[in-house]
């Protein structure tokens, strides 16, 4: 037994994880909050400031992309192993301004080997109504920023 490493439990991984996906500085400087975090999964939301409008007094799009790509970079990283984007393609639906509270939630719907795609939904949050859908895929590097569940971590990492 001694020497053998010992493996946290899914609730500290998962802990671990959410703690260092919240450290995200850009979504602390947008006041965006995640909401939830679990495997494949995140929701984060915003509430959209004078300064966040386009001179047509709308979100700004990149806005709204920003926070899709919070979302999908959390569930992406919510495995605990480092993913990057390798794309991401956003479809704008209908505006929201100043004052709105936005929902993102990015959802895994397919992963394979070293890449996963997403589903991420932008919507305002009174109204339910969807203001964006983006598709996006990751790439996972092999490096884990919190250690891998022990069934992982007896088989390759790919």
């Amino acid at each position: 037994m001694d020497g053998e490493r010992k493996m946290p439990t899914e609730t500290a991984r998962q802990n671990a994880i959410a703690t260092h996906i919240l450290k995200d500085p850009f979504a602390r400087k947008l006041g965006a909050r995640f909401e939830a975090i679990r495997p494949g999964y995140s929701r984060v939301c915003l509430t959209v400031q004078a300064d966040m409008a386009n001179f047509h007094g709308m979100t700004h799009g990149g806005l709204i992309f920003a926070l899709a790509d919070m979302a999908f970079a959390a569930a992406g990283n919510s495995h605990g192993q480092t993913a990057v984007a390798l794309s991401g393609t956003i479809t704008f639906l209908k505006p929201s301004r100043p004052g709105d509270r936005l929902v993102a939630e990015a959802r895994e719907i397919q992963a394979a080997g070293r890449t996963a795609v997403y589903a991420i939904t932008v919507r305002e949050a009174s109204g339910d109504t969807l203001l964006a859908c983006k598709q996006a895929t990751v790439y996972r590097k092999k490096t884990w920023f919190v250690e891998p569940p022990e069934s992982t971590a007896s088989e390759e990492r790919y």
